[in-house]
């Protein structure tokens, strides 16, 4: 077996044995960036001087005894955490020579574990998009078959992993965009709960949604990672203060009795036959593992995806303000006044989606509009989190799709805005509701593209979401396939 072709925790294994060093691994990855990711697009910028001086540092601190959980582990960001020194693009025209001062909290967590980066990735301009073809640095393939898109808006982490090119990854998720790319490449991606995780350092695109989380090969792999970087931050306003658990303690604890709530609205007509069997599938094991199946009712369902789109367009329009060409980011400036240079910087840095939802963003909070969409849009937000809440008080998790069919095809959504919106329908909720959720593989199509299996959890339930998670990949083999590469 291939370095790169090892688990994390495989990894941290072999490190603490002395059987391989940093320096290896990380030269290991570098090789295969170099052969492999021509073809994918998963990296945007590759420190590969600066990766193999922390690998070296790394193996000096576990020589001395003193490693922590993840020194030595080479590691990827999504091109949307600040990194000092390190350009930050966002796949973004705008911020394409921007190189911060700062760490974000997260990297900054990582760092101070001895974990090594590689380089950032890929991922659908500012987080907008389902399949990551939005990118101004083009579009990432999946690695499973290279017509198809790996998902977005973290598909170039979600494609990394897929394609062994780091050892885990975080990316974001403010609609679906770590468990969407994640079931479309066959890795296992989890979005914490909302304040879980700092957002400081991460640039934002609709604030009430956003957060970051692992993809990783495993389970047990994204516990780790998240423990990394769970936890309060003082800088991040919205970060909760409470306890963060051990989540590898429970790993282990079974299903045995643990109430799975199946909630009707996700398993709807026109789903794909082959996602709902994999689902089918998934809920069997479940069973025979001794956990008890529950239907529950999430009513407001099918109001999600359009009070998303006002609530993360109209956030976004806020957010999006800042990039003017003034304090940092792309200028173009035709000495014809401020408001020229404004309206030509904006214009030629944004790309057309980032452009449709600023645009949507603005008319939803206009004059005479702002009652009718936006405060509409978040009463319905609190009648969706009330039905989270409602069947978290009968169920321990919840088990959907991740999405009504597999990877779809390079192009084949582009035309059709609201077509590509629809992918997130099952994901969207959790957002909007501010729990956990995570996908793993689950099957394959019939074209021989992975499916991922939704499991949802309670506010701060990552614990029992993870143990149901670890059970049913110990139970299957699915997590062990790899695209082939």
């Amino acid at each position: 077996m291939s370095l790169t072709d090892l688990t994390l925790h495989a990894m941290q294994q072999r490190l603490r044995n002395k059987e391989v060093t940093s320096v290896e691994l990380t030269r290991a990855f570098l090789e295969r960036i170099g052969s492999v990711d021509p073809s994918i697009n998963a990296y945007l910028t590759v420190t590969a001087e600066q990766a193999l001086e922390d690998a070296a540092r790394a193996d000096r601190r576990l020589a001395e005894g003193q490693g922590a959980e993840l020194t030595g582990i080479p590691l990827a960001l999504k091109d949307i955490f600040i990194t000092e020194g390190v350009r930050t693009t966002c796949a973004s025209r705008i911020l394409e020579n921007f190189v911060p001062p700062y760490d974000g909290t997260a990297v900054a967590k990582l760092k101070e574990q001895g974990a090594v980066l590689l380089g950032k990735l890929n991922m659908d301009e500012f987080a907008m998009g389902s399949s990551n073809e939005n990118s101004a640095f083009g579009a990432v393939k999946n690695p499973w078959n290279l017509d198809f898109v790996p998902g977005g808006s973290s598909g170039g982490s979600a494609a990394c992993i897929a394609a062994r090119l780091a050892a885990a990854t975080l990316g974001t998720d403010t609609g679906g965009s770590i468990r969407q790319p994640a079931a479309n490449c066959g890795v296992v991606g989890l979005k914490p709960t909302y304040g879980r995780v700092s957002r400081y350092g991460v640039i934002a695109f609709a604030s009430s949604l956003d957060q970051v989380g692992p993809i990783a090969r495993d389970v047990e792999d994204c516990a780790i990672l998240l423990q990394a970087v769970a936890g309060y931050d003082a800088a991040d306003s919205t970060s909760v203060d409470m306890p963060v658990p051990d989540y590898r303690a429970t790993l282990r604890d079974g299903v045995k009795g643990l109430k799975i709530g199946l909630p009707r609205e996700y398993f709807i007509e026109g789903l794909d036959p082959d996602v709902q069997q994999a689902t089918d599938d998934a809920i069997a094991v479940l069973r025979e593992l001794g956990a008890e199946l529950v239907e529950v009712a999430l009513p407001h369902t099918e109001y999600a995806v359009a009070c998303y789109y006002l609530i993360a367009t109209a956030e976004a329009s806020s957010n999006l303000a800042r990039y003017d060409g003034v304090r940092y980011g792309r200028r173009v400036d035709r000495g014809q006044g401020l408001i020229d240079m404004f309206m030509q910087s904006r214009a030629a840095g944004f790309g057309p989606e980032v452009k449709r939802r600023i645009m949507l963003g603005t008319y939803a909070l206009s004059s005479g509009y702002y009652d009718a969409y936006y405060l509409k849009a978040q009463k319905v937000r609190t009648l969706i989190r009330q039905d989270f809440l409602d069947a978290f008080a009968k169920v321990d998790v919840m088990l959907t799709p991740v999405a009504p069919t597999p990877a779809f095809r390079l192009g084949e959504k582009l035309a059709d805005p609201l077509q590509m919106y629809l992918s997130d329908i099952f994901t969207i909720p959790v957002n909007l509701a501010g729990t956990c959720g995570m996908s793993l593989p689950c099957g394959l199509s019939r074209d021989g593209l992975p499916i991922g299996l939704q499991l949802i959890g309670r506010p701060f339930g990552e614990a029992a979401l993870l143990k149901a998670a670890y059970a049913y990949e110990q139970a299957t083999t699915w997590h062990r396939h790899l695209a082939p590469l």
